[in-house]
């Protein structure tokens, strides 16, 4: 491959001590997401925003952000820069990392392209302002067909929700999942809608909850459309309280199970979703149970996750709907042939007291 003026200028500061001017380029140089594709990391589309790419290697998993030039592991305190990358993955010193990070200066990575950020983002306004200026999802709402729709979220689950104040229209048809403290105030919002995933910009993850308070079964999902599926499917089941983690594990989000967890006769459920991650995650409640003291169990969904689980007992069930209305529907047209193929029966003559039909004829 013949190389650029940079590469070479870059390759030469390689081969001796670098300065920090020097080193500055290189990292603006290169992207985290070209060290994550040359490593054999693929994007997971599905679970990306334009702020947040997830790449996924067998159980392994990264997010990149600030544009490629951050990254963090979201089931474990690592974070950093380009070069902090290399360190993590290869295990590798410093002066290995920048030689490597050298080598992928042209590097084209093949990511997606990505929406552009709405106006919504670039609001000023606090978070709470912005959460009250959003209607609630109302029944023909765009955002309600797309959870009662094509998420399968039955009415009388939504409208308690919504009653609790924690599902908001949000752009363009999408939700906006409020997750709050335990104080109850608003610290941000998972957004989902059928084009978009993401969290509120400026917000924090904490927990998004339904149910109530001081329930002592403790349901923990990563989405919040997947917490409402669960109670769905359990019915809102007594004594339990649904969360999300909004699909991360920062500190607050540990320190808000933690206190949870820590109350007494609690049961921590790892319901997360049904792959390697889903099963990361299991494992660090887990090990949270444990430190709080307090039962634990997996709840592992039949799909991958609860909300595909949900789609497909609602599609089961409408199927049989279909099926019973399909039998008594045969069952009226084999009694309607019958008759036809038998003839009709003569009337029975009507009688007056005496006997005899209304011609004046005895009756038989």
């Amino acid at each position: 491959m013949v190389r650029t003026d940079e590469q070479e200028a870059i390759a030469f500061a390689v081969g001796r001590k670098m300065e920090r001017r020097e080193i500055e380029v290189l990292r603006d140089a290169v992207s985290c997401a070209a060290v994550l594709e040359e490593a054999s990391f693929a994007i997971d589309a599905k679970e990306s925003t334009p702020r947040a790419v997830k790449f996924r290697r067998s159980g392994e998993i990264v997010i990149v952000t600030h544009e490629g030039r951050g990254w963090f592991d979201p089931l474990s305190d690592a974070k950093g820069d380009v070069f902090g990358l290399v360190e993590h993955l290869d295990r590798a010193g410093f002066f290995k990392a920048v030689e490597k990070v050298a080598a992928l200066v042209g590097f084209e990575i093949s990511a997606p392209e990505w929406q552009s950020r709405s106006p919504a983002d670039k609001c000023l306004l606090s978070l709470s302002d912005r959460w009250q200026a959003r209607r609630h999802p109302w029944p023909a709402s765009s955002t309600w067909r797309y959870l009662h729709d094509e998420r399968c979220l039955p009415t009388s689950l939504l409208r308690t929700a919504i009653k609790r104040d924690l599902l908001r229209e949000g752009p363009h048809g999408s939700l906006w999942a409020a997750h709050t403290n335990q104080a109850g105030e608003i610290t941000g919002w998972e957004a989902r809608g059928p084009q978009y995933r993401g969290f509120a910009t400026g917000g924090a993850k904490v927990l998004f909850r339904l149910g109530p308070d001081a329930s002592t079964r403790l349901a923990v999902t990563e989405a919040a459309i997947d917490a409402m599926s669960l109670a769905a499917i359990e019915g809102l089941r007594d004594g339990t309280l649904y969360l999300s983690t909004g699909g991360g594990w920062s500190a607050t989000t540990a320190a808000a199970l933690g206190a949870l967890a820590s109350r007494r006769n609690v049961q921590l459920v790892a319901a997360t979703d049904a792959n390697p991650q889903g099963d990361m995650f299991a494992e660090r409640l887990r090990a949270l149970a444990d430190e709080a003291g307090c039962d634990w169990m997996r709840l592992r969904p039949p799909e991958e996750d609860w909300n595909e689980a949900l789609k497909d007992r609602v599609k089961q069930r409408n199927e049989n709907r279909k099926g019973e209305g399909g039998r008594k529907e045969e069952e009226a047209c084999r009694m309607r042939a019958g008759r036809v193929k038998g003839g009709f029966a003569r009337p029975k003559p009507a009688l007056d007291p005496a006997g005899r039909d209304v011609g004046g004829r005895k009756g038989l």
